[in-house]
């Protein structure tokens, strides 16, 4: 999440400048009244999301309801999720079987709707963030909710396991004593969305005690690729973690393993480089101390060739052979190098090169809405779906793998004061594992949605 701001982002609603190496071919607005979408969206009656027509959702969760397993309330601030087949082996028959979605909530110190503590799921009773768990049957009904993991702080987001669990990331640094939690957080956790207490709440500290954001699976080498979200200086390292058991299956991640960061020589703030296409070569560093005992890992001293920062590192997934990552936003005025919208890299792991491949900014319709682009997934056509997470009105847009945007959603729901109107972010987008369903939240207040329609 993001901290308020209310910049004009163009890219992250309409277009991108330059050239968009291997992830578009393109760099084009979608002309008014055509383009590669579903259409306008069409106002919806009951206040909650606009949709394109053709399209509906059903509220699966909303904040404040009661949990169905009776733990308690539905807590606060959803996050980042993923959708798991309830039976691997009939993911792509949706009649077959239906499907589980885990859910992040990135509950602070003083949330007013905390992860109910369960036993044998709660890390730290002080701590009021975890996970959710919803099971759906295979017409969309919610058949089961209950706590996956409690105890935990500011889960933000996070990544799916080629072994189909869930590794939920605690996006905070705070130590023991620290608002009041009793054990030290800044960690990544495992949860098995076909059963919860097998994964437990275990923290798997060889991965790094920093300000998680996202991960994304290396599925041919096991190989674990970390953000790092921080917005101010010295700003957030790319990390990637070498499993001892790579590939282990559940709980083979708690073997631990080597954690190095990301150096791109030469290269001392990946906000300089303004160039889509631009290539350097990519160094990775042994991080000093991984569990950041008596200094932060970002102010660690990484030797005489330094190490690469980037301000606010956020959405973090795997495809076309390397890791995407994101650069939310760079501001000199924070203390960054150069002032950029947003930058989408591409890390090659065969060739051990990083890439630029998309730059945000305003070099096309500035008058479209667009702020702070953050939680972000693959769509079924092979393009990208990006989530909003600033001020003013929030959506979900679609990018073809053409470079043209188009708006799939849009929040409704105003929860600003009279005079002032106010809609929050969107969070956690990610689909169906047959394609066919869109499940997405808004982080406040808490609805998790589940959309459908004619996807391509």
């Amino acid at each position: 999440m993001s901290v308020p701001r209310r910049s004009v982002l163009a890219a992250a609603c309409i277009g991108f400048s330059g050239a968009l190496g291997v992830l578009f071919a393109g760099g084009r607005a979608a002309p008014a009244g055509r383009g590669p979408g579903y259409g306008p969206l069409v106002p919806d009656p009951r206040g909650l999301l606009d949709l394109p027509a053709g399209f509906g959702y059903t509220v699966l969760s909303r904040a404040g309801d009661p949990l169905r397993s009776g733990e308690g309330t539905v807590p606060a601030n959803c996050d980042g999720m993923a959708a798991f087949p309830a039976d691997p082996a009939s993911a792509a028959d949706p009649a077959a079987g239906g499907v589980r979605l885990v859910r992040n909530h990135e509950n602070r110190a003083t949330a007013a709707l905390r992860v109910p503590p369960v036993a044998g799921l709660t890390y730290d009773p002080a701590a009021l963030g975890g996970c959710t768990l919803l099971e759906l049957a295979p017409d969309g009904r919610v058949t089961a909710e209950r706590v996956a993991l409690a105890g935990t702080a500011v889960n933000c987001a996070g990544g799916r396991t080629p072994w189909n669990t869930w590794l939920s990331c605690e996006e905070t640094e705070d130590l023991a004593g620290t608002s009041g939690y009793t054990r030290d957080h800044g960690y990544v956790f495992e949860v098995d969305p076909a059963d919860p207490h097998r994964s437990g709440a275990v923290p798997l500290t060889a991965m790094g005690r920093f300000a998680h954001e996202a991960v994304a699976v290396d599925p041919y080498t096991g190989i674990v690729y970390e953000t790092e979200d921080a917005f101010i200086r010295p700003f957030g390292l790319f990390y990637r973690f070498l499993p001892a058991r790579p590939l282990g299956g559940p709980g083979s991640l708690r073997a631990g393993g080597a954690l190095q960061a990301l150096r791109v020589p030469g290269v001392p703030d990946l906000s300089v480089v303004d160039e889509p296409g631009a290539e350097f070569p990519a160094e990775w560093v042994p991080v000093p101390d991984p569990a950041a005992a008596g200094t932060p890992i970002r102010f660690q001293d990484f030797g005489p060739g330094g190490i690469t920062h980037a301000q606010k590192l956020e959405g973090c997934y795997w495809g076309d052979g390397g890791v995407h990552f994101v650069s939310s936003f760079a501001r000199s005025g924070e203390g960054a190098a150069a002032d950029h919208h947003g930058q989408v890299w591409f890390h090659d792991p065969r060739r051990s090169v990083v890439r630029l491949d998309v730059l945000f900014g305003p070099a096309t319709d500035v008058a479209l809405p667009g702020d702070c682009p953050d939680n972000i997934c693959l769509a079924p056509d092979g393009g990208l779906m990006v989530c909003e997470d600033g001020g003013g009105a929030q959506y979900v847009f679609g990018v073809t793998r053409a470079g043209e945007v188009y708006p799939v959603a849009r929040n409704a729901e105003d929860i600003g004061r009279p005079g002032a109107p106010e809609w929050g972010e969107f969070a956690g987008v990610t689909f169906s594992p047959d394609g066919r369903t869109m499940y997405v939240n808004a982080y406040t207040p808490g609805t998790t949605f589940a959309v459908t329609g004619p996807w391509r």
